[in-house]
């Protein structure tokens, strides 16, 4: 998320500033940081990249850690589930229930979480304590990211502050290019909980920079159901809401069920789709960072040249999916495209309500997960009735839609 100039806040804004303000009547703006703390941007990236590695690890290690548990795979798979729920729910709520407390402390508290649900995960004897561990790890995911950006904002001048979240951003890029591949050769070298084992001792060194690197944070923000019932009346917070729904369910429908479309129409080998996949992860890693940039200039555009290559990617692979060159292309391209969608949503959702950052970027985060869930459950049904290519027609028709209406409605320039 992004804060204009007049919208950032200073450090040592005192504990309840915004208490007594009305949702309508914000108070006025305080001064935004002289200079930028890099060193505790770079502990928010590496937790980033500890809470996404974990995120990633069980689809990976499905089939070991359910023959392990003495499960079916589908009851395994539930470890995603739940933490993906947990997270939908935890955004939005965190920020209200947290609201009197200093925001690095919160920060370190989701950490800690982080390194328990890694412990618990390795030590799992049976789906239930796995289950938990996954609930603390869902608990601090929906948390982190519904102040990330808040916060950000608070680290950096207003002018940095894309790049500051692209930044931030290239945690969830490195674990996308590494943690599956891994994950996946340390549990055949060493057993599943081995690579849990090797997450709990990267959230570890995190919790060791982010007590050293985290200044004090008193909270801002007052958010309560009342100020999200009044953001969800705001027009802006509103279109930025439904455009999340709408592209990222496209995203997700296509990309969730690209693999059934590599084996089935284009007919790849499975060493070779897993080389399309990390070429979908590294596409990934260097998209953010262009993402960023033009996010930095204007986060519609950001969103809008996403979706727009993303709907002729899809197109492309309705029309040529069987050529393996053109898909492998297109998936790269792909990962590369969807760099642009976390700096360009988190900045416009700020821009929207810079009076209560952290209450939208709960309803942000809760949105994603909603549209990740849509994603996968729509996109399945268009699979199971129409064949692989049913993935992206769903996508195709969704970010088209989004795209659009992130042309027409989505945050201009001042005096534009």
């Amino acid at each position: 998320m992004s804060s204009s100039p007049s919208c950032s806040t200073c450090l040592d804004a005192p504990a309840g500033a915004l208490a007594d303000a009305a949702p309508n009547n914000p108070p006025p703006p305080a001064a935004e940081p002289t200079e930028a703390r890099w060193t505790a941007v770079a502990s928010m990236a590496l937790g980033v990249f500890g809470l996404v590695t974990a995120e990633f690890l069980p689809a990976s290690l499905l089939t070991a850690m359910a023959s392990d548990l003495r499960v079916s795979d589908g009851a395994a798979g539930q470890a995603v589930t739940v933490t993906a729920l947990v997270a939908a729910v935890a955004a939005p709520s965190l920020p209200l229930l947290t609201r009197r407390i200093d925001r690095r402390w919160v920060m370190l508290a989701f950490t800690v979480m982080l390194v328990l649900s890694n412990a618990l995960s390795a030590l799992a004897s049976n789906l239930p304590t796995l289950l938990v561990a996954r609930v603390a790890l869902g608990i601090a995911l929906g948390g982190f990211w519904s102040m990330s950006a808040a916060l950000a904002m608070r680290l950096v001048p207003a002018s940095l502050f894309a790049r500051a979240m692209s930044f931030i951003l290239t945690g969830v890029s490195v674990a996308t290019v590494c943690a599956a591949p891994i994950g996946a050769w340390m549990g055949d070298m060493w057993g599943w909980r081995s690579a849990f084992i090797a997450a709990g001792g990267i959230s570890l060194i995190t919790l060791a920079v982010q007590l050293v690197a985290l200044p004090a944070l008193p909270p801002r923000d007052n958010p309560n159901l009342q100020v999200l019932g009044e953001l969800l009346r705001r027009p802006p917070v509103r279109v930025a809401l439904l455009a999340v729904l709408l592209v990222i369910s496209g995203h997700f429908a296509g990309f969730t069920y690209i693999r059934p479309l590599m084996e089935q129409v284009t007919h790849l080998s499975v060493t070779t789709i897993t080389a399309v996949l990390l070429g979908y992860g590294v596409g990934g890693f260097f998209g953010n960072f262009v993402g960023g940039w033009i996010a930095g200039r204007s986060e519609r555009q950001a969103i809008v040249a996403g979706g727009a290559v993303i709907a002729v990617l899809a197109a492309t692979l309705l029309v040529a999916g069987q050529s393996a060159a053109i898909t492998a292309v297109a998936v790269t391209l792909w990962g590369f495209a969807f760099g642009a969608f976390p700096v360009g949503f988190q900045t416009w959702i700020v821009r929207a309500a810079p009076d209560q950052a952290e209450g939208a970027g709960g309803l942000l985060v809760a949105a994603f997960q909603i549209a990740i869930a849509s994603g996968a459950i729509f996109g399945g049904l268009m699979v199971d009735h129409v064949g692989a290519l049913g993935g992206p027609a769903f996508a195709l028709a969704a970010l088209t839609l989004g795209t659009l209406l992130t042309l027409r409605h989505g945050p201009r320039p001042a005096g534009a």
